[in-house]
Order: structure tokens, then sequence, then C-alpha cells
């Protein structure tokens, strides 16, 4: 199967595991170790629906199979550190999957190997699914009862935060990446930062969850009623939020580009600094693997950007 299959069928296959070869719960690579973001239970901890186990779907994207992780209850963040040069910079990895399932290597792990190797920590974190943030039903937006998604993302950049010493990083350039649902979740802390959405579990709870800039590669749900005009009332934009890089394709049939659009307009019209990259060609779900299209190379226009930011050295 190729990059048309998963931008046409993202959802559905993350979903439907019965083609893929399961296995336990996902595991990092060599030289990584997964750790909770929560002290005991998570907040709002609901009865979980099945054991995590780790997927690799039966599509490909660019030739190589996709893992999924299905049914997190346990949200943990795995650690990324540069190798060589360290830039100070950090980054908060949210996978997509549709709030149902996380595209763990794909939008995950593979991202953050990446950016470390070019000097930029990347936490990568694993938030609960299903059922952890916005979906549609009918076409109407529909949410949990507590954010579920949105509480492992204020917590784990606060921890991160909280850590920047002992991580070697600079407090003051964490930032999130987020694809799809994780390109929501990136938009949503982004804008709810101010009010923490569960109590406080640890002294890193004190510190702000606010990040300094935000990637929202072709993001979800940030539509209000798929009008292709309304931003999403729960992303109150402001001066405050932080600069963005946002990017999408025109011929992505599983996020509309208007979600991208309206966040964009908005992001402007509050003065916020904001760089939009749209591309006739590339669906959905791509990650970082390199094909013929050329927006396969966004990484490097992310280096360029954070360059401009100061985040990392020109």
């Amino acid at each position: 199967m190729t990059m048309k299959f998963w931008s046409l069928a993202f959802c559905v296959v993350l979903i439907c595991s019965g083609a893929g070869a399961q296995s336990a719960a996902w595991q990092p690579g060599a030289g990584h170790e997964q750790v909770p973001i929560w002290p005991g239970a998570a907040p709002d901890a609901r009865p979980a629906k099945g054991a995590e186990r780790a997927v690799k779907e039966g599509g490909t994207v660019a030739g190589r199979p996709v893992t999924t992780v299905h049914y997190v209850s346990r949200p943990t963040m795995t650690v990324y550190s540069p190798k060589e040069k360290n830039t100070g910079a950090a980054l908060v990895v949210f996978p997509g999957g549709g709030f149902s399932v996380l595209a763990i290597d794909l939008e995950g792990s593979e991202v953050c190997e990446w950016m470390a190797a070019r000097g930029i920590t990347c936490v990568l974190l694993k938030y609960r699914v299903p059922d952890s943030g916005p979906y549609s039903d009918a076409g109407k937006q529909r949410y949990p009862a507590a954010p579920l998604a949105l509480e492992d993302a204020q917590r784990t950049v606060r921890l991160v935060r909280f850590h920047a010493g002992e991580y070697h990083i600079d407090p003051h350039k964490i930032g999130v990446l987020g694809f799809s649902a994780g390109g929501y979740l990136a938009a949503d802390i982004s804008t709810n930062y101010e009010k923490r959405t569960y109590a406080e579990k640890s002294e890193a709870d004190r510190v702000s969850c606010r990040p300094d800039f935000a990637v929202v590669m072709y993001p979800g749900h940030l539509q209000a009623s798929h009008d292709g005009v309304t931003l999403n009332s729960r992303i109150a934009v402001t001066r405050q939020t932080p600069p963005t890089f946002l990017l999408q394709n025109e011929d992505d049939h599983v996020d509309s580009i208007n979600d991208a659009l309206v966040y964009y307009i908005a992001l402007k019209n509050a003065g916020v600094p904001v760089e939009f990259h749209s591309y006739t060609q590339g669906g959905h779900g791509f990650g970082l693997r390199r094909t013929q299209l050329a927006v396969t190379g966004w990484p490097e226009l992310v280096e360029t950007w954070l360059r401009g930011l100061g985040m990392i050295e020109r």
C-alpha cells in the first residue's frame, strides 16, 4: 500500500487492528526508557477498555510499516537526548491517531531520533487513548467528560521544564510538535496553559506548561462544525499564544486544509508570529518519511524557522 492509502484511510486503519500483527505494550528502542508521567493513577482515570498493545499495521508509508499503540491508560514520556551537539532546545512530541490510537513510530520515535541527531532534545509523550480528545460525530465535535490528552500534555511540558537542568535544556526553549490529532493537542496546549486541568500532583505542577513555540502538522478538529470559517471555541488564541509553524496539504482527505487555515487566521489576527506552509500534494500521515513529494522536506523548514526564532543557533 502507498501514501495515498494512508491519507485516505488513516483513521480507519489505525482503529481496525485486525489486519496488523499484535504484540505486547510498546517499548522504545535500546538506550531509551519510558517513565510514567503521573505518580500513581492518572487524573480522571477510567476503566481500561483493553490491555495496551503495539500493532504493526498492514499498510505502509514510504515502503515501511507503521506501528500503532492501542489502549493507553498509563501515559509515559521517553526522552531522546542529543548524543553530540546540544542546542538547548527541546520538543515534546504528540503522535497522531485520531485520539483512538497513537502512530508511535511514524509520528513519534522516528521524529525524536531525527531531531535529537540535530541537537534538539525530544520527549515523546505516549498520551491516553482512546476517547481522550475531540472526535467527530455526525459532523459535530464531541468531547470526553475530562480532557485526558490535554492533562497528559500539560503535565509533561511541566515535567520537562521542571527537570530542564537534568535534561541539559533551556527552560525557555521548550516547544511542542504534534501531528494530526497530536497537531490539535499542540494547538490545545498552546491556548490552554494558564489553567491547570488537574489537581496538583507534585512540585513540578507549579511551573508553567506554556510552550515557547509550537509545530502543528496537518491538524484536525480546529474548525467549528467543519464550516471552514470559524475556529473551534476551545482554542482561544491570544497575543500570548506561542509562535507557531503550521503545515498542511490541500489533498488531505482526513483533516481538511481548513483546519489549519482557521487556526492560521486566528493566530495572524491576534498578532502571533506564525509561518504557514501549504502543499498541493502529500495527503495525510507521512511523518518525516521521505518521498519524492516536496512536503516531506518539512523538517529542514522547521530547523530554519527555529533559527529565526533564536531557539537554535544560526
